[in-house]
């Protein structure tokens, strides 16, 4: 299809080692950098990784038992606006060259682990291409989400022509450091019953909220609380990876938020909130007052009218132990979903190598219908239907049927039975927002709480963040929007953070997804609601394909399968202020992709 469809080969670079003299230099600390502004996209292109066939002999330097040297190129190997993995030996580093200057730092996304040298390199920023995290190149510093960790960075230095760069082994190793954070410098017993910052929720937007008023320099106390019996996990993957524990989910240990002072009360369900006292209650009858509130209760599983709703064995993926107990029930038997939502799909194709026969239960013609558009919705329906998978749309569930209590029946409005022995209810989500309706906390006629661009309520000193809020989303005249994504629910709890501590920070991010099922990814950049048009470049038929919704002349966001990193790409171009217009995209070339990020 052209230029920004080819996919460039990383270069890689080996080099022997030599043990020198130690020495007692020691890297210092990357300070914390403010979030940049998304600059014009220099996107790296099939062009943008130099071949190795012109690099001149690497000699290598080690001046201390902690840290490498090594010569990885000569000054004309690389161009402005390119990127080069580079082997130091004791591990790999990214090597950038923008307007003449060179910078170092860890190759792969802390997050999933990408290879960043297949992103985007923005003026002062790299974009991963999995899943849109980015990365300040002189800092490491994370500056847009998903993931928790920055990057190390290492020193380069140029030498008669030859490009050293310096590193540490450990960070090497690593590929990932966590900023500084201050510590609580008041003396607290666990069981006093105030908190000047009181957190409900301990996905994404709590924990980064958490993190980054460690990070900004706030050392009065942080209680964290959460229904939960884990601590913070990676939910996302619990649908894709049935039989992974908490503990392999784990996004950060009891013991990292104890050396941070960020307290944390698992299986704590707040029942009530008294905004003019300023205090909590739970369920177990504590009550805990707050200086500051930050409410990110996320979503809960809707609930579905059918008959039959004591049966066993029918779950929502909720928790490690939902996805644990589904994989193991549906070991060799029956299993039924009912829903078409990302989660739904992601668990039926998660069970078709363990289930006997996996069925699907949907109220639309196709999957996606509303989020993907029709056409990409049945070609990922044909994915499903060549991996056993049966699908019965436009249906709903109206019965299960037990024996003894276990599930053994699906009824459909229909009238078809299915054979069950495990179902999953993956049928879409409402705010958990249920305990605020008596607080004076607005909420929206959904149940969704309402908020500023600072992520504040209508109440002084109480903020929310996360799938439990609408906010003012620029792109679309600041209409409060809701945006359940993960990535989404970290740039908010770093807006409310900030927002605590009195530092206004506009909320300048790409909303960013994606979904994996039978080894392939959907990753999705942009908020499409109300598209009124799909345009499709590649192959829909072999899952290769990008598409393009628009609102109007307006592309509004983009889709792809074996893409990558095209809707890193677009984010880029998106979130740079500017707009990609619907003519752009229906040439079929998208070579206009490339050229605006070289202006």
């Amino acid at each position: 299809m052209g230029g920004c469809f080819s996919k460039p080969k990383p270069v890689e670079v080996k080099v022997e080692l030599s043990l020198l003299e130690k020495e007692k230099e020691v890297d210092g600390l990357s300070p914390n950098g403010k979030a940049s502004p998304f600059a014009d996209c220099r996107p790296n292109g099939a062009l943008g990784h130099s071949s190795d066939d012109d690099s001149t002999p690497l000699q290598v330097y080690h001046k201390s038992r902690d840290y490498v040297e090594a010569s990885v190129c000569h000054v004309k190997d690389l161009e402005n606006g390119q990127m080069r993995e580079v082997d130091l030996g004791s591990g790999r580093a990214l090597l950038i060259k923008e307007h003449g200057e060179f910078s170092a730092m860890g190759h792969k996304c802390p997050h999933y682990g990408a290879p960043l040298v297949k992103g985007v390199l923005s003026k002062g920023h790299v974009r991963c291409p999995w899943h849109g995290a980015c990365f300040n190149i002189a800092t490491g510093d994370i500056e847009d989400f998903p993931g928790l960790d920055s990057l190390p960075t290492f020193q380069v230095r140029v030498e008669k022509d030859k490009v050293i760069i310096r590193a540490n082994k450990q960070a090497l190793q690593s590929q990932k450091r966590s900023k500084a954070m201050a510590r609580c410098s008041a003396v607290i017993n666990s069981s006093t019953g105030f908190t000047h910052v009181l957190i409900i929720g301990s996905g994404p937007a709590g924990l980064v909220c958490a993190e980054t008023l460690r990070q900004e320099g706030f050392t009065d106390r942080i209680v964290m609380c959460t229904m939960d019996r884990h601590p913070p996990y990676d939910r996302p993957k619990l649908s894709k990876s049935l039989d992974s524990t908490a503990e392999q989910l784990r996004l950060r240990s009891m013991d990292f938020l104890q050396d941070h002072d960020i307290e944390l009360l698992t299986e704590k369900e707040v029942v009530a909130v008294d905004v003019k006292m300023r205090c909590v209650t739970f369920e177990d009858g504590l009550r805990m007052e707050y200086r500051k509130l930050f409410i990110a209760t996320g979503n809960k599983p809707k609930a579905l009218n059918y008959k039959g709703k004591d049966v066993r064995n029918v779950f929502h993926v909720w928790t490690p132990e939902d996805a644990n107990s589904i994989a193991r029930l549906a070991n060799n038997k029956n299993a039924v979903i009912v829903g078409t939502s990302f989660v739904g799909m992601e668990v039926a194709a998660a069970l078709t190598d363990k289930a006997h026969s996996v069925s699907i239960i949907g109220v639309e013609s196709v999957p996606f219908k509303k989020a993907l558009g029709e056409k990409v919705g049945k070609a990922i329906m044909k994915l499903f239907e060549a991996n056993r998978v049966k699908f019965y749309m436009l249906n709903e569930v109206s019965e299960m049927i037990g024996h003894h209590g276990q599930l053994k029946e699906v009824v459909l409005k229909s009238g078809k039975i299915l054979r069950a022995d495990v179902c999953v209810i993956g049928a879409g989500c409402v705010p958990a927002t249920s305990f605020l309706k008596q607080s004076g906390i607005h909420l929206d006629s959904k149940g969704f709480i309402t908020v500023s661009k600072m992520m504040q309520t209508n109440v002084d000193n109480v903020f929310a963040g996360g799938d439990v809020v609408t906010f003012p989303f620029p792109p679309r005249n600041n209409k409060k929007v809701n945006i359940p994504h993960w990535q989404m629910a970290h740039v908010h709890g770093r807006v409310a953070a900030l927002s605590m501590m009195g530092r206004v920070t506009e909320m300048k991010t790409v909303p960013y997804f994606w979904s994996a099922m039978f080894g392939k990814t959907i990753r999705y950049a942009g908020y499409g609601d109300g598209f009124d048009d799909v345009i499709i470049q590649g192959d829909l038929d072999e899952l290769r394909f990008v598409a393009f919704y628009t609102r109007g002349e307006e592309v509004v966001a983009v889709a792809s399968m074996n893409y990558d990193p095209i809707v890193s790409r677009v984010a880029e171009v998106l979130g740079s202020g500017k707009t990609i217009k619907k003519r752009d995209v229906e040439t079929g070339d998208i070579s206009w992709l490339i050229d605006k990020g070289s202006q």
